[in-house]
């Protein structure tokens, strides 16, 4: 918390104190209070410190195994829900209730190694990037197919007046 030098818990006005105890007033005593003192009670914050960096790296070790057990569970609660709505097929009381469960995408394995995405709510709100690629050539780029068409400015309604005005059914250029 008062990182330093060193994430050393112990803030600098208190090593500046200590520092002083240790040296200039080495030799000196009040009640219950010296140099020995301090020195015990900044080695008892050091090791809280240390525990609980100890603790937060169990929790961080824990979360992620939480989250890949949850990974595990939906990639097979999403086979479990396939194979029971093949299954419902012909039992449409049990299709509904099937058609009423929808589980998110699991995320690609090798996707995140951080925890960025642990919570499955924000799976779904990505689900179109989890989507498979499509394989094969692009589509070739159309521009406004139906804006070049009539970019003269005239409508089909007019187009075909005047087909219907020159008489062969065939549209002039105007």
């Amino acid at each position: 918390m008062f990182d330093s030098n060193e994430n050393d818990p112990i803030s600098p006005a208190l090593r500046a104190l200590l520092e002083l105890f240790t040296t200039e007033l080495a030799e000196v005593r009040f009640p219950d209070m010296n140099g020995e003192v301090l020195d015990a009670a900044a080695e008892q914050v050091r090791e809280q410190a240390e525990a609980v960096a100890r603790a937060q790296a169990a929790l961080e070790s824990a979360r992620q195994a939480l989250h890949e057990s949850q990974e595990a569970l939906l990639q097979k609660g999403q086979r479990a829900l396939a194979y029971a709505r093949v299954f419902s097929e012909e039992n449409v009381e049990l299709s509904a209730k099937l058609d009423g469960i929808h589980l998110p995408r699991a995320a690609r394995k090798g996707a995140r190694a951080d925890g960025a995405a642990a919570d499955p709510a924000s799976a779904t709100q990505g689900s179109d990037e989890n989507a498979p690629r499509r394989r094969g050539r692009p589509p070739k780029a159309r521009a406004a197919a139906g804006a070049s068409l009539f970019a003269d400015g005239s409508t089909p309604e007019a187009l075909a007046a005047a087909a219907h005005h020159t008489g062969n059914g065939m549209l002039s250029e105007a």
